[in-house]
């Protein structure tokens, strides 16, 4: 009782709230009273909230995500298929000069850019078409993730308050994930950038925006584009598998790779290079499957997204646009 009286009292919740304990009605009048609390106008909790509906649809993603895991022998070709290759070559090609600009002022290749607008959207093509405020105000009520989508729902409620886009366009992913990046509303304030020196950070609409703010992310995560992010490797038969893995004390310089048997796919040698870089190994698939030496920009690309299989995606596809 205690729990239900705080919701209609719009107070903040520190504990989960259960669909059963509140009506979704009255948990929406708990989140627009904590964003009251955080600076946020009546204006936009009007904007934002009007119509507000719940999303049984998100929450049956959420808890139905694939199960199947495939090798990456069967991923990659799905996730990068040879016609969006073909369209990631067009579009780099289409959108050159804008690139190189936003690469150069970022110190991120432009082909990784493309590679994650690709991957993401489908270069902006599936973006999602939930409301963003539904989606996220029902994932944050149905409770199995209530901090962390509560958080994002006062994160979008600060885009709106910015300007950047209005709340009729403010659509996404079931989770909330937004635009042709695909950015949580935190992912957003923390990286959003403006590509177009136009005021606004619309990663929606405008490509500029969709560029800045994917290579500003890669910058600001330690991306270094004087390297690539890794490349495929055979071990040696009766290899120590306890060396893999992308702990900070599992990287070792390509030559010490090399002394322990580590060759390129082709069986020569790891490049020799005069300043050596530090790298990973990793099996996504364990030794029966692909395997990889990774570099750090490999590891910006896993806080992008935590799946060593998009990550690879990612970079097969960037490893696949001629520039």
């Amino acid at each position: 009782m205690k729990k239900l009286l705080s919701v209609i009292l719009g107070f903040t919740l520190a504990t989960p709230v259960l669909a059963n304990e509140v009506s979704f009605e009255q948990y929406v009048e708990g989140l627009k009273q904590q964003a009251r609390q955080e600076g946020i106008s009546e204006q936009i909790l009007t904007e934002a909230f009007d119509g507000v509906e719940y999303k049984p649809r998100a929450v049956v993603a959420d808890r139905n995500q694939p199960e199947k895991k495939l090798t990456l022998d069967e991923y990659i070709p799905r996730a990068v298929p040879d016609w969006k290759v073909k369209q990631a070559q067009e579009l780099y090609d289409e959108h050159y000069d804008e690139l190189q600009r936003i690469g150069k002022q970022y110190g991120v290749q432009p082909r990784f850019i493309v590679a994650l607008w690709g991957v993401e959207s489908n270069f902006g093509r599936h973006m999602g078409n939930y409301s963003v405020i539904d989606a996220l105000s029902t994932m944050a009520y149905e409770g199995r993730r209530e901090a962390f989508f509560r958080k994002e729902a006062m994160a979008a409620l600060q885009i709106l308050e910015q300007g950047h886009i209005s709340a009729d366009k403010m659509k996404g992913s079931w989770a909330g994930a937004m635009g042709q990046c695909q950015f949580m509303p935190s992912s957003f304030l923390s990286f959003a950038a403006d590509g177009d020196g136009d005021g606004k950070k619309d990663i929606w609409g405008t490509k500029a925006d969709v560029f800045a703010s994917t290579a500003n992310y890669l910058s600001s995560s330690g991306w270094d584009d004087k390297f690539t992010w890794g490349r495929q490797v055979k071990i040696p038969h009766g290899f120590e598998h306890d060396l893999q893995g992308r702990e900070a004390d599992k990287g070792k310089l390509l030559q010490e790779w090399s002394k322990l048997g580590v060759t390129r796919y082709d069986g020569k040698p790891l490049p020799k290079l005069d300043n050596d870089i530090k790298a990973w190994l990793i099996m996504p698939d364990d030794e029966s499957g692909r395997i990889y030496l990774v570099y750090n920009n490999y590891n910006v690309l896993m806080k992008w997204n935590r799946s060593y299989y998009f990550a690879l995606a990612v970079s097969h596809l960037a490893d696949r646009i001629k520039f």
